[in-house]
């Protein structure tokens, strides 16, 4: 589907992921590769700039990193980036420039893209997150179903299958999730687009929308 297609939800050039999602056609078949591109990439970055503090995990000189945090590689943490108190990173994670991992926020194999919230009690396993998108307080990417079969996506009333066991929600640029959703395996949301909050949100979510609950667009913006 079309509109599934990374160029319809990222703007590439606010990742230092780039050259990964250049190499593919849907976000969700970055999953199995973040690992092995962060190894990769970490050796090529600027001592100047990154400093490695510990087995693959880069971490930016200017990027502030609470004492609390526990920090597990692979894992680049970018410019500017802010990791906050009791945050769990439990690796395989890409964390943009200028980004924000609250306060005991746990994230694994995921992308932030340049200047991402996700702050106060989220979990984002196994997410891509767009430029600028933001997620309230106590947001779950979940990405395991209950009976563990492999994730599809459903768009326009089709099933498209991702080949994938864990998928938690790939966020378009500029979304706005609020406070205690939920974002069940197999979410991609469109750019532009406002989640209310306690929302129990599932398959595709029309960009430049504004979602009430499952099911309901609320209008278009």
């Amino acid at each position: 589907m079309e509109k599934l297609k990374i160029k319809n939800l990222y703007d590439l050039s606010h990742t230092i992921a780039k050259p990964l999602f250049d190499t593919i056609e849907y976000p969700w078949e970055a999953l199995p590769k973040i690992k092995d591109f962060i190894l990769e990439l970490g050796e090529t970055l600027d001592s100047e700039k990154f400093d490695k503090i510990a087995d693959d995990i880069w971490v930016a000189k200017s990027a502030v990193v609470a004492p609390t945090a526990s920090l597990n590689g692979p894992l680049i943490i970018d410019e500017n980036a802010e990791i906050r108190h009791c945050a769990f990173i439990r690796g395989s994670a890409i964390v943009g420039k200028n980004a924000v991992v609250g306060n005991s926020t746990e994230l694994k194999n995921s992308i932030l893209f340049d200047n991402v919230q996700t702050p106060h009690y989220n979990y984002v396993g196994d997410s891509i997150y767009g430029y600028k998108s933001h997620t309230g307080a106590g947001t779950i990417a979940s990405n395991l179903k209950s009976d563990k079969s492999l994730v599809t996506v459903m768009c326009d009333g089709e099933k498209i299958p991702t080949n994938v066991k864990k998928f938690g929600a790939m966020i378009g640029d500029f979304v706005e999730v609020g406070c205690n959703s939920v974002m069940n395996p197999g979410t991609v949301i469109g750019r532009n687009t406002s989640v209310y909050p306690l929302s129990f949100v599932r398959g595709y979510v029309e960009e430049n929308s504004i979602y009430k609950r499952l099911g309901e667009v609320a209008q278009k913006r």
